[in-house]
């Protein structure tokens, strides 16, 4: 059986220079160990606030490497250089706003500049694109959030059947208990 693939892309400027550890994308790839039980590889990338390479990243890993699920971590603010929506946006068939709304929803009840978060998610092909914030923790409240529909949406798209640790994280699909 080949290896599930899942993109995980830390868009950060001082992260690409190296002046700070990659945080944001270690937490990402955590908590999938935690949560999925399903054999999984990631497509690992950390690049600068540029929404073009943003674009050919995303392309890659989804076109070329085959991921079903790539998620993306910084660049979803209101600042000049916070590009990551865009580029998702525009690389993307479908989107879906439910995604990000549930995810200012949760982050609204720790701070109230959730309502800047740009996050969004849409439809690549086979693969779900998802944007999360940069901070290690508020990433964990957000995918959290979200992660119970994202195997089930992944079936929808026609992607590998995700399966999750119950313990940790449950997952909804119609007619399972």
């Amino acid at each position: 059986m080949e290896k599930i693939k899942i993109g995980i892309i830390n868009v950060s400027d001082r992260a690409s220079r190296g002046e700070y550890e990659d945080l944001p994308g270690k937490e990402v790839k955590r908590l999938l160990n935690l949560w999925l039980t399903s054999l999984w590889e990631a497509e690992y990338a950390v690049i600068p606030d540029e929404q073009s390479l943003l674009e050919k990243e995303l392309i890659n890993m989804t076109d070329n490497q085959n991921c079903c699920l790539v998620v993306t971590t910084g660049g979803t603010g209101p600042a000049v250089r916070d590009v990551t929506p865009e580029a998702t946006i525009a690389v993307c068939e479908k989107l879906l706003p439910g995604f990000g709304e549930q995810m200012r929803q949760v982050s609204l009840q720790y701070v109230p500049t959730a309502i800047l978060s740009r996050q969004t998610a849409g439809i690549r092909g086979k693969t779900l694109i998802l944007n999360l914030p940069g901070k290690p923790k508020s990433i964990r409240e957000c995918l959290e959030a979200v992660f119970p529909a994202i195997p089930y949406c992944i079936d929808l798209i026609g992607g590998p059947y995700l399966e999750s640790n119950p313990e940790e994280m449950k997952v909804f699909r119609p007619g399972q208990r």
